[in-house]
């Protein structure tokens, strides 16, 4: 494993890419902190869900919406909204407003 620095990352990105492609694990510090690992991606960390961990996640943070978060967890929408549903998070978002204006479309 291989450790960088926040700003070895400006000027040793190719090191890390290259470092990632090879399966090594990368450590990113801060002032001597740890910050993130860098793991890179196999087809044993995908069997292990961290492709829906991740689809989880971006969903929460709105970076992905509920139909492509369910395609990047590779199950369908259903079985997405019930895995949200399993994990206590709602697949939906509404204000009152907004949830009222869709309810009006089913009177």
């Amino acid at each position: 494993m291989d450790t960088f620095t926040v700003r070895d990352l400006r000027e040793h990105t190719g090191q890390l890419i290259h470092d990632a492609e090879a399966g090594k694990l990368s450590l990113i510090t801060k002032h001597g902190r740890p910050i993130f690992l860098a793991v890179p991606f196999d087809e044993d960390m995908l069997k292990l869900g961290l492709q829906q961990a991740m689809a989880v996640k971006l969903f929460q943070e709105n970076t992905l919406t509920l139909q492509k978060s369910a395609k990047l967890a590779g199950i369908s929408l259903e079985a997405f909204i019930e895995k949200l549903g399993t994990l206590g998070i709602a697949a939906v978002d509404y204000s009152p407003t907004e949830l009222q204006e869709e309810l009006k479309d089913f009177e």
